[in-house]
């Protein structure tokens, strides 16, 4: 009898396009305004990212904002042009209030939308020791003064953010920056403000949060395995130069990744990526090395029990 041929493991890309991490003058390609982030989601989404991550930015000086008119220039379009599932955060920047943060999310009712899941610092500043010249006024201070930021998301918060978006059908990305983040998640999930499976986005290599030691890594994935059990599916994104060590470790624990300028600007040792699609190529290519399959939107779905594309506000 011939053996049935064993089915591949689907892994979820993630492509995170802009974020609020970078400014304009670190690279000239990181998507700014409407036109640029619907592009750079659109290829992404083309290269086999199967999930996109959705920041806005000031359009004239590339400010982080969660206004929601300025979504609206690229959610539509992103949506028309590809079956990509489209998450908007609900971190936005650290410089934001809650309210200011959750308006995209609780306007537009998209299949998924970021949920940090504790405060914590948020250390940007040593970016400064590798860029030195700017374009805009607030660049530099937005920099400097993470020395001093903390990045609120309290027991409250997180309520807040769980209640408004529940009753739209809007599941998270969990967003977990440190061991104490898979805590807090549980009890949120104890408490059946949050549904399994979760979605958890562990995040490694931001001054603030985890390291990116494969320890740090291989700690991490064992404790949600021993919180969640099968409850969840796991993702990973690794800060600048980690990024993709970071990304290829998890594919070896059976995990899915993120990549995208958001996480990081480079391609290689002093190599600005072109594009948010020139990372994905690069994840699809080794994940497809392994013998593993890319998810599909529609695979993403199944995988994340999302509401679909055609339950959303835009």
């Amino acid at each position: 009898m011939v053996e049935e041929k064993r089915k591949s493991r689907k892994v979820i890309i993630t492509c995170a396009v802009t974020g609020s991490i970078h400014t304009p003058s670190m690279s000239p390609h990181l998507p700014i305004t409407p036109d640029e982030i619907a592009s750079e989601a659109i290829a992404a989404a083309e290269s086999g990212a199967a999930v996109i991550h959705l920041h806005a930015r000031n359009p004239q000086d590339g400010r982080p904002t969660q206004d929601p008119d300025i979504y609206g220039q690229f959610l539509p379009r992103i949506k028309q042009a590809s079956d990509a599932v489209l998450n908007i955060t609900s971190g936005g920047a650290v410089t934001l209030t809650l309210e200011e943060r959750l308006r995209p999310a609780a306007k537009y009712a998209p299949e998924v939308a970021s949920l940090n899941m504790g405060t914590m610092n948020f250390g940007l500043y040593p970016m400064l020791s590798r860029f030195t010249e700017f374009q805009h006024d607030w660049e530099r201070p937005y920099l400097e003064n993470s020395k001093d930021y903390i990045f609120r998301n309290t027991f409250a918060d997180i309520e807040y953010i769980l209640n408004t978006c529940r009753d739209n059908g809007t599941r998270f990305e969990c967003e977990c920056y440190d061991i104490s983040h898979l805590y807090n998640l549980a009890h949120f999930l104890d408490r059946q403000l949050i549904e399994p499976p979760v979605f958890i986005q562990s995040v490694f290599g931001l001054l603030g949060g985890i390291g990116a030691h494969s320890e740090d890594i291989a700690y991490m994935k064992r404790t949600a395995d021993r919180l969640f059990g099968d409850r969840f599916v796991w993702s990973v994104l690794g800060a600048g130069r980690m990024q993709m060590n970071v990304a290829a470790q998890s594919l070896l624990f059976g995990g899915n990744v993120r990549v995208g300028l958001e996480d990081s600007l480079w391609s290689g040792p002093g190599r600005l990526a072109t594009s948010n699609a020139e990372q994905v190529a690069h994840i699809r290519k080794f994940i497809e090395s392994l013998g593993l399959e890319v998810a599909t939107p529609s695979d993403a779905r199944e995988m994340l029990q999302l509401k679909g594309g055609d339950q959303v506000n835009f």
